[in-house]
């Protein structure tokens, strides 16, 4: 068999995960089935999931121009609502790849865009710290006068 995460370069955080979240599968599992067992129960549980995920979802997302966690409560809300449906899941998924793939893109222009100022600040030999230089301060010019 194939190690599913052989590609990924977060693959001990997964793997580490995998293992602890298998007793709380089992549980939950266990936890499911009762309720499975009971079909007015089911019904409610899902009504009462699917209107909680639905109401987090809604809430992260108009809390996402904000500053704070619109985004990961978004996640949190598909992640509730991915419990007892497969779209949800898949859309989770989804969201997590393009996250991944955002990440990785700004990190790169990030670490180029620091090359480049190193470069420039190199070659031109000018003080790159922000800030007025010291020739320029308040003190430096009433000297010179």
């Amino acid at each position: 068999m194939t190690d599913p995460y052989a590609h990924d370069p977060y693959a001990d955080d997964a793997a580490k995960a995998h293992r602890l979240g298998r007793g709380v599968a089992a549980f939950m599992g266990r936890w499911r089935g009762a309720i499975r067992r009971r079909p007015w129960l089911n019904t409610v549980y899902k009504v009462l999931v699917t209107a909680l995920g639905i109401a987090i979802v809604v809430i992260g997302l108009i809390l996402v121009p904000l500053p704070g966690p619109g985004w990961l409560i978004v996640f949190v809300g598909l992640t509730l609502l991915g419990t007892e449906y497969h779209w949800a899941r898949r859309l989770l998924g989804w969201l997590r790849r393009v996250l991944a793939r955002f990440w990785e893109r700004w990190n790169a222009w990030r670490a180029a865009r620091k090359a480049a100022r190193e470069e420039a600040g190199r070659g031109s030999g000018a003080d790159t710290r922000k800030g007025p230089s010291r020739s320029s301060s308040p003190r430096a010019i009433s000297r010179v006068t």
